[in-house]
């Protein structure tokens, strides 16, 4: 007896990633996968009575305003188990994902046979932790570390690498005032005068 198909919905504004997604999916005999590309398509699509066992939400698609789009496609898909996809993933972002009703939050660095386990999994009803999809964060618990927001350890951390502003801001894909931002808040924070000071005091501190 043949299984039901895994009814998958790809909903991404990347277009590339959006195609690869689709067609390696595709290649899984199971999986019948359509796409979308802003929350408007997404929910016009369910509502219109496209049903799927499994969708991919991108966090910063257009229409998502954080994890609001989530809670509005949650309210019109109610049975599906809804994934958050970002290139951006942060333990904070995943767990106020799960608490908004996500079944699982995947990075964008997942490994593609990984993603394909993660999906058959949540068609079967599992539930994920973040964590589960995270990397290993020891320096999350850090006391230094619970003084800045993701965004400033991130910053922080390139610093120790002696990375420029511009060079930061490229790594990070924001602009290079906000970075510039970022550092003065963290030095205000951990209490450094520049950026060879704030970089000594994180090592001193075993940060990183």
């Amino acid at each position: 007896m043949t299984s039901a198909p895994v009814q998958i919905l790809v909903a991404d504004d990347h277009d590339l990633l959006r195609e690869m997604l689709r067609v390696y999916l595709s290649t899984e005999s199971d999986f019948e996968v359509e796409t979308t590309s802003d929350l408007p398509s997404t929910i016009d699509l369910v509502r219109g009575g496209a049903s799927f066992s499994v969708i991919l939400l991108d966090y910063n698609m257009p229409g998502m305003q954080g994890l609001a789009g989530l809670r509005e496609l949650r309210e019109h898909a109610p049975e599906a188990r809804i994934a958050i996809i970002s290139g951006t993933a942060t333990p904070d972002v995943a767990h106020q994902a799960r608490a908004a009703g996500a079944s699982g939050f995947f990075p964008k660095t997942m490994t593609p046979s990984a993603l394909v386990r993660a999906i058959r999994a949540l068609a079967q009803g599992a539930e994920y932790e973040a964590d589960a999809f995270l990397p290993s964060d020891p320096v999350a618990t850090h006391p230094l570390a619970a003084q800045l927001s993701p965004r400033e350890l991130e910053v922080l951390e390139r610093l120790c690498k002696g990375l420029s502003n511009k060079e930061i801001a490229r790594d990070l894909d924001i602009r290079e005032p906000t970075v510039k931002l970022h550092v003065k808040t963290l030095y205000r924070k951990i209490g450094a005068a520049n950026r060879t000071q704030a970089a000594m005091i994180a090592k001193q501190q075993g940060l990183f």
